[in-house]
């Protein structure tokens, strides 16, 4: 079961690699948003591995921020990129 997870792990890493590259390098930006969304998702997966590599349950709330994080910034990079603008300010006044 060790030998699984390590190589579990060694392939999500190589993953990461992959994404960073298509992060850097995509062609488009929509491209670099579903590279940032799936970067959060295996690295969600790195820490749930990790933990039961180590038998503990003490990163599930890691495990629950990061996924809070990671669909904050999809969805702020997201805006941004359709909009321009993050946060929408009403000037009118």
């Amino acid at each position: 079961m060790t030998y699984f997870l390590w190589g579990a792990i060694v392939i999500i890493a190589l993953s990461m690699v992959a994404l960073l590259y298509r992060l850097v390098k995509g062609p488009n930006p929509s491209d670099r948003v579903v590279a940032l969304d799936t970067i959060g998702v295996l690295l969600i997966c790195l820490v749930g591995l990790f933990s039961i590599l180590v038998e503990t349950s003490f990163f599930l709330e890691i495990i629950f921020l990061l996924a809070i994080l990671s669909f904050i910034g999809t969805i702020a990079f997201s805006k941004f990129i359709e909009k321009g603008d993050i946060i929408t300010r009403d000037n009118s006044r």
